[in-house]
């Protein structure tokens, strides 16, 4: 009996998910990317959309948040019982890398996310003279990161790759 009430209490149990990075990353096109292998029309999230999506018996509560410069403030308002950071990176606008290390810092010091996993997608792998996940990974110094899980994946959001 008490398996089986461990089992239930496992399935109805949901895991949030918060997917940031700066605007034009292709959150949005990763999020319903997941949820139904296909590619839709997005246009700027302006605050989040969020979504449920079930693998394998697992639920996952994904919030993707918008990403632009005046909404990055109120990331922080997303974080609380958040157990996955996916961070997507644009593998082609190496001018603003550096504001995404100093995001994916400011997010790994908050108190909020310090039990966090954290996922990176390199994305459009597709675009010609892309930086790839090394190339990332060096310059985030993803290496020096001890205190939370975390990987880097190469993708492309439109074809569904990585």
């Amino acid at each position: 009996l008490n398996n089986w009430w461990f089992a239930k209490i496992w399935l109805w149990c949901t895991h949030k998910v918060i997917i940031v990075g700066l605007d034009n990353a292709g959150k949005t096109t990763i999020l319903y990317q997941f949820l139904m292998n296909e590619v839709v029309h997005t246009s700027p999230t302006i605050g989040s959309n969020v979504e449920e999506i079930v693998v394998k018996n697992t639920h996952f509560l994904m919030w993707d948040i918008g990403g632009q410069e005046s909404l990055r403030s109120s990331w922080n308002t997303y974080y609380s019982n958040t157990e996955f950071i996916i961070l997507v990176v644009d593998s082609i606008d190496r001018e603003r890398l550096s504001i995404t290390k100093e995001e994916l810092y400011r997010m790994l010091a908050h108190e909020d996310l310090r039990k966090a996993a954290v996922l990176i997608f390199a994305n459009k792998q597709d675009m010609k003279g892309c930086m790839t996940a090394a190339e990332i990974s060096t310059y985030l110094t993803l290496s020096s990161i001890k205190d939370h899980p975390w990987h880097i994946q190469s993708c492309c959001a439109l074809t569904g790759e990585g």
